[in-house]
């Protein structure tokens, strides 16, 4: 995240103002009464390290990305199904913050409970019998497009959520699952235990540099949250994640009224007011790209080769080939 000198924290939501450019608080966007408790919660400890990091950049040094043992885990059958847990605190942003990218982090963070709930069409997210059906079968047709897709070796799931998708692909290759809200990551891992898979799962920014290359890179509604001006940074680095001739992959939203949940005002402007179940309320980046944007993108970001289609109402589905 860039540096700013006034915000409000991304977990109490409390306005703060910083007294210097390289204050920790700025790059990480908590205030200092939250930065300080960063020993005791998970996502706290994690944006410290990504702040670190970031800072360390900007000076022009080669401070490496650190990632704490309790956030990086590995799910295996073997294992118990209960993650090591993040603390019960929950983070509170007000729904008009000034940076609805900062929003995102916070936001799943706090809707990881809930999430499946979208995919499941259960409560807010149930809108009828109709709209419903053409919701599954779409569903259902865009888990067949990613699974009959040429894919294997070592994979990376990039803004995995709480892993809709990550059993696929972990029956497919050596997948390294990550996710910058921990309480969605556990719910991955969850999944994954439950399905005998085996993964690698890390508390990691989409957006941090990638540290090898791969043979595939997946990310499930990740490039909606990407703002219009930074979609051509974000696929020149999927690109730096890929081996020649590795393919990226994503699924991601349509602009249709039925998809979000029936108390969620229409986004307008590239951005999205979401409710909780609980009554909190986010404003965040939600990107309604064409096919016809992507395509145009991939290959300006160094792909060989571009596939962009829809589900029909409610799905993007993309491949490209580095």
């Amino acid at each position: 995240m860039p540096f700013l000198a006034s915000f409000s924290c991304l977990w109490c939501g409390a306005p703060h103002t910083c007294r210097a450019p390289d204050d920790l608080e700025g790059w990480a966007q908590l205030c200092s009464s939250c930065l300080g408790k960063a020993g005791d919660n998970t996502f706290l400890r994690f944006r410290l390290h990504q702040a670190i990091t970031d800072r360390g950049r900007a000076a022009g040094g080669t401070t490496a990305e650190v990632a704490p043992p309790a956030e990086a885990q590995e799910a295996t059958p073997a294992q118990e199904s209960t993650p090591a847990t993040a603390s019960d605190a929950v983070p509170v942003v007000p729904a008009a913050s000034s940076d609805p990218e900062a929003a995102l982090i916070p936001y799943y963070e706090a809707r990881a409970g809930e999430y499946d709930d979208w995919y499941l069409r259960r409560g807010r997210y149930a809108r009828g019998g109709v709209h419903d059906a053409v919701w599954n079968t779409e569903l259902d047709m865009a888990g067949r497009w990613l699974d009959g897709l040429p894919i294997g070796g070592e994979i990376v799931e990039l803004a995995a959520g709480t892993g809709w998708w990550s059993p696929l692909l972990a029956a497919k290759g050596t997948l390294s699952v990550y996710d910058a809200a921990p309480a969605t990551l556990e719910k991955a891992r969850d999944r994954l235990v439950a399905h005998g898979l085996r993964a690698h799962l890390h508390v990691r920014d989409a957006w941090a540099e990638p540290d090898r290359q791969v043979d595939v890179v997946y990310t499930g509604f990740w490039l909606s949250h990407v703002p219009r001006e930074r979609l051509p940074a974000f696929l020149t680095l999927v690109r730096r994640w890929l081996k020649p001739g590795g393919r990226f992959a994503f699924i991601d939203s349509l602009p249709d009224p039925q998809s979000s949940a029936a108390d969620h005002p229409t986004p307008s402007d590239d951005v999205s007011l979401r409710r909780l179940a609980d009554g909190r309320e986010f404003t965040i980046v939600k990107v309604y790209y064409r096919p016809d944007e992507l395509d145009a993108a991939l290959r300006d970001a160094g792909f060989a080769t571009a596939d962009v289609t829809t589900s029909g109402r409610f799905f993007v589905l993309g491949t490209a080939t580095a």
